[in-house]
């Protein structure tokens, strides 16, 4: 989506894409550098534009926010965020497909809307602060897959 789109009371829900980058016992976040949900650590990725394969999405949401080339793998998880006002009316809503991918290419480096990228130890993500639902996401995903990403 282009900056002057606006994602705050959308007429449906925003598809988006999320990476899981796995190595070992460590995940990759990368943390929010603009609203929503700035200074949160998160799974790199976002908006799928029109015409975009998901794929494509995905590998550009991970070079832009991070400089990495990415192999895209299978979808690991479905999940949706949904963010309410004061009102209670949906501010945001987002189904998020989450791909495990593998990195091919580059060093990790925050970039575009993103703060700060970091390898992050599956002991450490409580300590964080995390997205809403981003790591019971991770943890089925590392209970599902284990290790298989290194």
């Amino acid at each position: 989506m282009s900056p002057t789109d606006d994602r705050r009371y959308p007429p449906r829900p925003v598809l988006g894409v999320g990476a899981l980058i796995i190595e070992g016992d460590e995940i990759l976040l990368i943390q929010r550098g603009k609203a929503p949900l700035k200074d949160y650590w998160s799974l790199p990725g976002g908006a799928v534009e029109t015409g975009e394969k998901l794929k494509d999405a995905i590998a550009r949401e991970v070079l832009e926010e991070t400089g990495l080339t990415v192999e895209v793998g299978v979808v690991a998880e479905v999940f949706e965020r949904m963010m309410h006002d004061a009102d209670g009316r949906p501010e945001y809503h987002y189904v998020l497909l989450d791909y495990l991918c593998k990195i091919t290419d580059g060093t990790p480096a925050p970039g575009d809307d993103s703060a700060a990228v970091a390898w992050v130890r599956r002991e450490d993500l409580p300590k964080l602060l995390i997205t809403p639902g981003t790591l019971e996401v991770i943890e089925r995903v590392f209970e599902r897959y284990g290790n298989q990403q290194s």
